[in-house]
């Protein structure tokens, strides 16, 4: 979730290599917008707005966007999502590769983050979820640890599509333990479990663990993405390339146990998969230490 920029100042950022440039409008509620930033360089809503045209402009054809559920009224924010993917589908014919829905969590030192204006229950987050899957079935859509790891499970059913395992969002954090920690924090996690618990939990729930970006370095982004996403064609490398991904988790850092369950895992999806013999032959290559193996 980055800030908007310039036009060059995208550019910039193209030639180093972005892969997806995020944006999260917070709340598609202009009065809202404004009351929860009245000055500053944020404070302009319509720069914010369409700050992934700009990004569009310069080159950057892989963007995303998101809210912060519990600003305004969660349907109003769900439409405000779906008429913005609709904007750059219609002016660039690409929509967001991803759509992000966080909820307001606790946070220190923040009083409305205690006591949301608009706080979304976890009934309503599960319809929201549905709806969004629904209306841009080719998006990946975002779900963070802010969630409890249960509620989670339950809406990975919704059609979620990425989710992170063992984050830590300290300044420093991943690099030293803090007895500071939480007051640090940008705001307090639902689910603290680690990435091996969160692989193997993937695992149990029949999911495939993947930690493939082979789209962003093979160039399927902007209008190759979409005409590979929105017929569904994109299975045809995200499958394979989740079964490489889970591979190399496995011979490199999982438990014993978490790859008894992944090793099960792979064997079944490779009764389903197109070119079956294709595949094991580069999954033999992760075996015999090769890695950055991908479709």
């Amino acid at each position: 979730n980055a800030a908007p920029q310039t036009v060059e100042g995208y550019k910039i950022i193209k030639e180093a290599g972005i892969g997806t440039f995020q944006i999260f409008q917070e709340t598609y509620h202009q009065p809202t917008y404004k009351k929860l930033h009245p000055r500053g360089p944020k404070s302009n809503y319509a720069w914010r707005l369409y700050g992934l045209d700009r990004a569009m402009i310069a080159g950057i054809d892989d963007v995303g966007i998101g809210a912060l559920f519990g600003l305004f009224n969660w349907k109003f924010e769900v439409m405000g999502l779906i008429y913005h993917t609709i904007h750059l589908e219609e002016r660039f014919g690409v929509g967001p590769h991803t759509i992000s829905f966080p909820r307001i969590e606790p946070a220190v030192g923040s009083e409305i983050s205690y006591n949301p204006p608009h706080k979304v229950s976890d009934e309503d987050f599960k319809k929201l979820v549905a709806i969004i899957r629904l209306a841009v079935p080719y998006t990946g859509m975002i779900l963070t640890a802010r969630e409890p790891a249960q509620l989670r499970r339950e809406v990975l059913k919704m059609g979620v599509s990425q989710i992170d395992g063992g984050s830590s969002i300290g300044i420093g954090s991943y690099s030293q333990d803090d007895p500071e920690k939480v007051r640090k924090s940008q705001f307090i996690l639902g689910d603290n479990r680690s990435l091996e618990e969160v692989i193997q939990d993937l695992l149990k729930e029949g999911y495939i663990p993947s930690f493939c970006t082979a789209c962003y370095r093979m160039g399927r982004t902007g209008e190759h993405f979409m005409e590979f996403a929105i017929p569904g064609f994109v299975k045809r490398f995200c499958t394979p390339n989740a079964l490489f991904t889970l591979r190399e988790y496995l011979n490199d850092y999982a438990t014993e146990e978490t790859k008894r369950l992944g090793y099960e895992l792979i064997q079944k999806e490779l009764e389903r998969v197109n070119n079956r013999e294709l595949v094991e032959k580069y999954l033999e290559r992760i075996d015999r230490g090769e890695r950055d193996v991908r479709f």
